[in-house]
């Protein structure tokens, strides 16, 4: 079965070969994926190098906090993919735009403020977790909206942590 997973505005192709073996845009790999105590912190081997990453589901798709980094991802099948690019239905990227936490954390720092300019990479936030400090950052241009946590601030997975326009 193949896979067409958006992250971002890229596409990969990936094809499910057997339980150790994936086959990405064309190029094969070895693949070792398990999860940590059954908490969303999965350990992932490619080809014998060691990656840890948070892997969150959301309304819209997944969320992958990986090295520091938040992805953004959706998962579909080939039909669905087809059924999708005949509609014409591309993720628009305009209108509210809300941040949420993707795990339970602690709010060290927000190097932004209210009706800043901010681009597709700036830093929102940096939420402590795990005794790892995550870069929270925008997944798109334009204005913050509302900040709605303080840094010192706990928060819960899922909570809104501020808007962009």
């Amino acid at each position: 079965m193949k896979y067409i997973t958006t992250i971002g505005e890229k596409e990969f192709v990936i094809e499910v070969v057997d339980e150790e073996h994936i086959i990405v845009d064309g190029v094969g790999c070895k693949v070792n994926f398990e999860s940590v105590s059954g908490e969303p912190v999965y350990s992932l081997l490619i080809d014998g190098q060691s990656h840890e990453a948070y892997v969150y589901e959301d309304d819209e798709g997944w969320e992958v906090l990986l090295q520091g980094s938040l992805y953004p991802a959706t998962v579909v099948d080939e039909r669905e993919h087809r059924l999708k690019s005949a509609f014409g239905s591309d993720p628009v990227q305009s209108g509210e735009f809300y941040l949420k936490a993707p795990m339970p954390g602690l709010v060290v720092a927000i190097p932004i403020e209210d009706g800043q300019k901010v681009e597709e990479g700036d830093v929102l936030i940096i939420l402590e977790s795990m005794k790892m400090q995550n870069e929270l950052k925008s997944p798109r241009a334009g204005t913050i909206a509302r900040i709605r946590v303080g840094i010192g601030e706990n928060v819960e997975r899922r909570q809104t942590l501020l808007s962009v326009v």
